[in-house]
């Protein structure tokens, strides 16, 4: 009992305890990274079995004392270099840590650890427990020395490697959990190998690399990545707030080329696939770019972009007398027609231009008549998903957009949908809001920036939070009143000249694209 109650083999056995803990993390993560190759059922087993089998070699080395103590020995020399059993084991085990860590690095950098059906291909449960006893080996050596170095006292030396490797025990499937949920942890334990495996065989060669060299690499190495893990568990909790309809659209318009993502985007995925070539752009052609871009923009645009506006409205003046409202029906190509009481936002009802010139044949009111079709209003506010249920509701007629004073803004039909996400479809009384023109375009002040953009292909046009949706809303936005023909106003790398306009409107825009530096070059 006087063996217990002295208190330098207690310091030696709480010091040797932290020094076999610390000498077995190494061997600990090279065990988290084999098991992670077998079957999800047979990791712990494997993680048991390479922790026992470390174990027993380090009680079993110990128990050999004085045959450790001949490893030291010199065995034969070449050169200045001599050569002990000890240097032997260290060179073969560093030799082996080196090459073993530099092949699974290539497998994770080359990112091919699945076979070709798309199913991941595990190792033989025994191959790797075979490594793993290799590399218990060589680590359980290093162990030993260092314990037989400290303490004089075998009970203290056993008593310390079976605490030690209790509580490895307990952290193995933690850290290997852990280890396995984080790719860029794994590629900094398997340079912790490198470097521990170059030391190894520096050791065999006789230049000693103090530990605490190693260590202090290793503890900056973590502190660096904590940082790392930091910085991307609050980027991902910021994306989590954004909705997943916006990160999903900027996520495919980035594959398809075409707009970025932003700030955010740009962290997440490095750079746009505009910039990488290794992206094959060409498999969608233009149209498809087109509409698959208008189909995710559509839940973030605002009905305003793609209503027809309130000035561009044909309606029937049921005031009016009925020859002047059949020469109306008969000389517009339009089929239907809101019917209102002197102005327009007195709205009456919805008719088809074909069954109101029969009601008039007949002699009908036209106030009766147009009233059994009562008009479906929504507020400008709707966002244009739900308002895609409100047009299924509408049978094939059109819905008007009112403000909140109950002032008609304009009015939408499906066509006015489709457009929002193909193009444009003009009526025959109607010109393409945009039109090639030479080296440039000219476009009408209506035109939708939305479809600006992807005629342009410059996407930086529409901003979140603008209360504007047409060109000459964002000309008006940039000038700070409204521009005079002939002016032109910048916004590299797109100029726009005034062509045509009123005291009250802007009629046509001509706009020029800065050609890109290395096309003027070539």
């Amino acid at each position: 009992m006087e063996f217990l109650l002295d208190p330098s083999i207690w310091a030696g056995l709480l010091t040797l305890i932290v020094l076999e803990i610390v000498l077995g993390i190494d061997n600990l993560v090279f065990i988290a990274i084999l098991a992670d190759k077998l079957p999800p059922k047979e990791r712990d087993k494997a993680r048991l079995i390479g922790l026992s089998l470390a174990l027993l070699m380090r009680l079993g080395l110990l128990s050999l004392i004085s045959w450790m103590v001949t490893l030291t020995r010199p065995l034969f020399s070449i050169g200045q270099f001599s050569f002990a059993g000890r240097d032997l084991i260290l060179l073969a085990g560093g030799l082996f840590l080196l090459f073993k860590a530099t092949m699974e690095l290539h497998e994770r950098l080359e990112n091919h650890p699945h076979d070709s059906n798309g199913n991941k291909s595990y190792a033989s449960f025994w191959a790797v427990v075979i490594q793993i006893v290799v590399l218990d080996a060589v680590f359980s050596l290093d162990a030993v020395i260092t314990a037989v170095g400290m303490v004089n006292h075998l009970p203290v030396m056993m008593t310390a490697v079976v605490i030690a490797m209790g509580i490895m025990l307990l952290a193995s499937k933690p850290l290997t959990n852990f280890v396995n949920a984080h790719p860029t942890v794994v590629v900094l334990c398997l340079s912790f190998l490198l470097m521990i495996g170059l030391s190894l065989v520096a050791e065999g060669f006789g230049f000693h690399i103090p530990k605490g060299y190693l260590y202090a690499a290793i503890g900056f190495s973590i502190l660096i990545e904590l940082f790392n893990q930091i910085a991307r568990r609050n980027f991902i909790r910021h994306q989590s707030h954004r909705p997943m309809r916006e990160r999903t659209a900027e996520a495919i318009l980035r594959l398809m080329g075409g707009r970025r993502g932003g700030a955010a985007a740009n962290v997440e995925s490095g750079q746009s696939s505009a910039e990488n070539p290794l992206l094959p752009q060409e498999t969608f052609k233009d149209e498809e770019r087109y509409m698959i871009n208008g189909v995710l923009t559509l839940a973030s645009r605002s009905i305003r972009s793609i209503m027809t506006p309130r000035g561009e409205i044909s309606w029937v003046d049921a005031t009016k007398p009925l020859d002047e409202i059949r020469m109306q029906l008969l000389d517009t190509p339009h089929s239907l027609f809101p019917v209102c009481r002197g102005e327009l936002d007195e709205v009456i009802g919805i008719v088809r231009a074909k069954d109101l010139l029969v009601a008039l044949e007949q002699g009908m009111n036209i106030h009766t008549f147009a009233a059994s079709s009562p008009p479906l209003i929504v507020p400008e506010t709707l966002d244009p998903i739900n308002l895609l249920g409100v047009l299924r509701r509408a049978k094939g007629s059109f819905v008007l957009v009112t403000n909140e004073f109950g002032v008609v803004q304009g009015l939408v039909t499906p066509l006015d949908v489709l457009e929002a996400i193909a193009g444009e479809f003009p009526d025959e009384d109607e010109t393409p809001d945009i039109v090639v023109d030479g080296d440039s375009w000219l476009a009408k002040g209506g035109t939708d920036l939305h479809s600006l953009q992807q005629r342009l292909d410059y996407f930086d046009l529409v901003k979140p939070g603008d209360d504007y949706a047409s060109l000459a809303g964002l000309l008006i936005a940039q000038k700070g009143q409204l521009p005079l023909p002939g002016e032109t106003i910048d916004m590299p790398p797109l100029h726009f000249m005034i062509v045509e306009a009123t005291d009250y409107r802007i009629d046509l825009v001509r706009i020029i694209k800065d050609r890109p530096q290395d096309e003027e070059e070539s």
